[in-house]
């Protein structure tokens, strides 16, 4: 038995704290709040939403041209945007081709987002991991040089904490035929982590040039989305990444797109596309702290 006799009691200010710190560590989230909100032009793919504590990656086809020119950066800042509108604060490590203008136009509130680039891979995993509950949605350019151990203590502080964490992948995903199944990065592999949801740009084609004229005005994309459990089962959607008015738009059946198309002017295959990130202020750590560089 503990005797007690000689402790002092308790100050009323006290047991008040007490309540109030269990109020804040008891889960009172409601449904709707364990999801972060998508654009209405994802709402078919992501019916209820992004589920927290989940890691999407996002990534081109095999073989297929740059992340830029495919509208794979595109789609992981437009699942970005929604978040931001909605009051979220987002943050992007180690993405040196993230451009803010491209950001904005996305719709991602520039006021909540984060840029923290370059980061010195021994530094990566502590950089992401105090990252991790601070902010809603973490993007991320995952190192190749993450060991796999590290990955699953990242992915089970992001599940505890909430934060959804989407991984953009440079080297591509291969097709789930490929995989026999599930495509999703297999637990020991290096630079990846084990995703929930796979989001892969299989096709992307640019309109706005004509001959020898004009500008590249709306990009079509095909996204195949797969993941676990009832996301099995692969998933295809067509999307304007940006259509020619620069929103984000669900992509119709031909006829419907022949205005929208025609207005933008002819289809450019996009390995003929090549683009640059200049001038975009970002973060970087020192020893000393952060600092904005250009």
């Amino acid at each position: 038995m503990f005797d007690t006799g000689g402790m002092p009691a308790v100050h009323h200010s006290q047991h008040a704290a007490v309540r109030m710190l269990s109020q804040q560590v008891r889960p009172v989230a409601l449904a709707y709040e364990q999801t972060l909100p998508v654009l209405p032009p994802f709402a078919e793919l992501f019916p209820e939403g992004l589920q927290r504590g989940t890691t999407v990656g996002v990534a081109r086809a095999p073989g297929a041209p740059s992340m830029l020119t495919s509208g794979a950066t595109a789609l992981a800042l437009a699942l970005a945007a929604a978040p931001s509108q909605a009051g979220s604060w987002v943050a992007a490590v180690g993405l040196p081709s993230l451009g803010l203008v491209a950001a904005h136009e996305l719709g991602v509130v520039l006021e909540r987002l984060v840029v923290i680039d370059p980061v010195p891979s021994d530094r990566w995993v502590t950089t992401v991991a105090a990252l991790v509950g601070a902010f809603d949605l973490v993007l991320v350019g995952v190192p190749r040089s993450l060991r796999s151990a590290d990955a699953r203590r990242l992915v089970a502080r992001m599940r505890e904490r909430g934060t959804v964490l989407v991984q953009l992948d440079e080297r591509g995903y291969p097709t789930p035929q490929a995989l026999g199944g599930w495509g999703g990065t297999p637990p020991s592999a290096r630079g990846a982590f084990q995703l929930d949801v796979r989001l892969t740009v299989v096709a992307a084609e640019w309109h706005g040039l004509g001959a020898s004229h004009g500008y590249l005005r709306s990009r079509r994309v095909e996204i195949e989305v797969i993941g676990r459990g009832r996301a099995a089962r692969a998933r295809h959607a067509q999307l304007w990444l940006p259509g020619p008015d620069g929103t984000i738009a669900v992509a119709g059946n031909a006829a419907s797109d022949a205005g929208a198309v025609g207005a933008a002017g002819g289809a450019v295959d996009v390995a003929s596309v090549s683009r640059s990130t200049r001038g975009v202020r970002l973060l970087s750590p020192r020893s000393s702290g952060w600092r904005e560089v250009s």
